[in-house]
């Protein structure tokens, strides 16, 4: 990493934290909004608690059920609370779904063609993993929870199931499950037939608690992690989710059109169809079991009308958290409300960084993709065409540092005029040199501002590419995880904590690569003044803190950024033998003896300094005639 490159990281810092300061809300705003959300938690803490009681009453019945002890009078749903668990299954080409009787919900979800770090089938979660259910209220006023409750399986097919909580022969609760050929879409729906008999007609929504384990998929839990958590999308407005970092909460008072749990390649997602979820309070807290990343508890509401006049309908998203793939079913909704977009869970960085990676990066890389099956040959061939859009920015970023360089033995004179205790002396003398012969010391900053969009839009697009999930290259047999050629299980020190337990050899060969590039960049950069100590230390500890940064990172990033170092070395000997710096000089000099061109706005100015010099000038006249 060159010195231009370092500046233009500066400069991108200091436009995001302006940004960051404009718009900040006043003291003001911050306190209307602060009253508003406490408002909102105060009357939602109330609902948590009182589903919380509901739940805990509901828990006490089903367990005195067990000891044969009823504790509770359900009145009709008493007999449904005693029963034999079996377990059926419905699939396509794409999905294994298992549901159960007790309780008539998905207990298990099984990705075919798809496995985990260990090579075995990918598992989305089992009965272990997740729990669902919504309350019902009786007529009589009791809670009873749907997961304790048998149904009965009717109109049992490969791809559909139908699970009834049979009352009697004309009243019945059906849960219908329809799997989508060769698709990850599970539709269900809730119908209610004869069922006021047995309802609470004050009964108008179904609460919700979803309890789920987002497993561990990858080979390294901390870096899946980062990429891993509980996203939700607020009807027809913005995809937001908890902190992927640390334990998280929010109640959250407006319409949710879908929460999924999602984990860094796979998601589970639970949609309202046609509806929405109210009163909804997710929370995820990071797992402390090995063999998983996140625990999420969601509770929400969803319509429900006891009549039957109107069926409540779902969604089931069980799948690959593939762009184009998630992208694709908005293909046909033209309604914005009822549009999901779920590919918004994809990292692809914000503003200008996603924008490149939506309609550069993605298109580029699906392209390649499908005539080529090698990723690693996918991504070289990704880092050359990059390398060439960028080419007349680098070239000129190039050439202004071979203008200074050449410049040396002019820089050397006037350091030999101007004696070392006057550094601002020499600093303006160096400046009025360079104005002289047309160079500008910042002419290599713009280009390098220019390519950072991309190389941040790289930066967040590979972990995120489930097209390079276990996909070999080389030593490499997984790009998107680290490729180890050395592990070991012993606690080091400082060095386990901060490097890891394994050596990544494409990481290593990065910051290797690194180290020789920032060396022969300073080499050519060295215009004759003296650089700053500490300059020349951050640029060499940078490669060294990306040897500790990327060690666990994916192996196909790593990959990207060896390739695109070589190739700038590369670059840069081409530049150096095709430009010459006699000829280089011999036009600078020439551009010396040049009157030096002025800019529409440096005229304007100059000619507004003359006229206020001229009316001072005339002003003075007039009070010596006067005196």
């Amino acid at each position: 990493m060159d010195k231009n490159t370092i500046i233009g990281f500066v400069l991108v810092l200091a436009l995001l934290v302006g940004y960051s300061w404009y718009t900040k809300p006043s003291e003001e705003q911050i306190k209307q909004q602060q009253a508003y959300a406490d408002s909102i938690r105060l009357v939602q803490a109330e609902q948590v608690a009182l589903r919380e009681m509901e739940y805990q009453q509901a828990q006490a019945y089903t367990d005195s059920i067990n000891k044969g002890k009823p504790a509770v009078d359900y009145g009709a749903f008493n007999a449904l609370t005693v029963g034999e668990e079996k377990l059926y299954t419905i699939e396509n080409d794409s999905l294994l779904v298992t549901l159960s009787n007790k309780g008539g919900n998905i207990v298990s979800v099984q990705l075919k063609g798809y496995l985990n770090s260990d090579k075995e089938p990918l598992v989305l979660f089992d009965q272990n993993d997740a729990k669902t259910q919504f309350t019902l209220v009786t007529n009589n006023n009791r809670i009873v929870e749907s997961g304790s409750l048998y149904f009965t399986p009717t109109q049992i097919t490969d791809s559909t199931i139908t699970m009834a909580l049979q009352m009697d022969s004309a009243s019945a609760l059906y849960l219908h499950y329809d799997l989508r050929k060769d698709a990850y879409m599970v539709n269900m729906s809730i119908e209610a037939i004869g069922m006021e008999k047995y309802l609470s007609p004050q009964m108008t929504s179904l609460d919700w608690s979803w309890d789920m384990k987002i497993r561990k998929q990858e080979r390294s839990k901390k870096f899946e992690g980062r990429y891993s958590g509980l996203y939700y999308k607020f009807y027809d407005d913005e995809v937001e989710n908890l902190s992927n970092d640390a334990d998280d909460r929010e109640d959250l008072s407006n319409r949710i059109h879908w929460i999924a749990c999602k984990d860094q390649f796979f998601s589970t997602v639970f949609i309202a169809q046609e509806s929405y979820f109210t009163n909804t309070q997710v929370e995820s807290t990071i797992s402390k079991e090995s063999n998983y990343l996140k625990d999420c508890k969601v509770f929400t509401s969803s319509n429900f009308d006891v009549l039957g006049n109107e069926v409540t309908h779902f969604s089931y998203y069980f799948g690959p958290n593939s762009y184009q793939l998630l992208s694709s079913l908005d293909d046909n909704v033209e309604n914005s409300e009822h549009q999901l977009n779920l590919e918004e869970m994809i990292p692809l960085g914000w503003g200008i960084f996603g924008w490149v990676n939506k309609f550069l990066i993605i298109p580029i890389f699906n392209f390649l993709g499908s005539f080529i099956s090698n990723y690693g040959l996918i991504i070289f061939l990704l880092t050359l065409i990059v390398k060439l859009v960028l080419l007349p920015f680098t070239y000129k970023s190039y050439l202004s540092t071979a203008k200074m360089r050449v410049l040396r033995p002019e820089i050397e004179k006037i350091n030999a005029k101007i004696p070392e205790d006057k550094p601002m002396e020499r600093q303006q003398a160096t400046m009025a040199l360079y104005r002289k012969v047309g160079v500008s010391p910042m002419g290599g900053c713009l280009p390098m501002l220019l390519q950072m969009p991309i190389l941040f839009a790289l930066f967040v697009f590979f972990p995120a590419a489930i097209e390079l999930r276990q996909q070999g290259f080389l030593w490499a047999d997984d790009l998107s995880s680290y490729d180890a050629i050395f592990s070991w299980t012993t606690y080091i020190p400082i060095i386990s904590t901060y490097y890891g337990n394994h050596i990544s050899l494409f990481c290593l060969l990065m910051a290797i690569a690194n180290i020789a590039s920032t060396k022969i960049s300073m080499d050519s950069q060295n215009t004759g003044q003296q650089q700053m100590p500490m300059m020349k230390w951050m640029m060499y500890l940078m490669p060294v803190m990306f040897l500790f940064f990327f060690n666990d990172y994916a192996s196909g990033l790593c990959y990207y950024y060896l390739i695109s170092t070589v190739l700038t070395l590369l670059q840069t000997f081409i530049f150096r033998v095709s430009i010459n710096d006699e000829k280089l000089l011999a036009q600078l000099k020439a551009n010396a003896n040049k009157p030096p061109k002025k800019s529409g706005f440096m005229a304007r100015m100059e000619q507004m300094q003359k006229e206020q010099l001229a009316r001072q000038r005339e002003m003075i006249k007039q009070q010596q005639k006067r005196r």
